[in-house]
C-alpha cells in the first residue's frame, strides 16, 4: 500500500484488504461523489468516521496486530479488512 493511503472510489475500497504493521496510520480518502464511511464491523470497534464526502479522508492508527473488520454504513454491502502484523 503506497503511503498507506487507501481510497473509496467505485463503491469499494482500495486496496481491497491493506496490510500493513502496527504503529502505522491508514487514511482514506472518498475519491466520489456518493458519502461514504469507514466504521468497524463489530461493535465497539475502533473506526467511526463521520459520512466522508469528496474528497474528505478519514485516518486511524492501528495499534494491535490482528485483522480488523471495516465497512460502510452508508452502503452495507462494502466491506473488507485491514491485517496488521508486529
Amino acid at each position: 500500500m503506497a503511503g498507506n493511503a487507501a481510497e473509496i472510489k467505485n463503491f469499494a475500497f482500495s486496496p481491497a484488504t491493506p496490510k500493513v504493521k502496527a504503529g502505522t496510520t491508514v487514511t482514506w480518502t472518498n475519491q466520489v461523489t456518493d458519502a461514504h464511511t469507514v466504521t468497524s464491523a463489530g461493535s465497539g470497534g475502533p473506526l467511526h468516521s463521520a459520512a466522508l464526502a469528496t474528497p474528505a479522508a478519514y485516518s486511524h492508527q492501528f495499534i494491535q496486530p490482528g485483522t480488523h473488520s471495516y465497512r460502510c454504513t452508508i452502503h452495507p454491502f462494502m466491506t473488507t479488512t485491514v491485517e496488521v502484523t508486529r
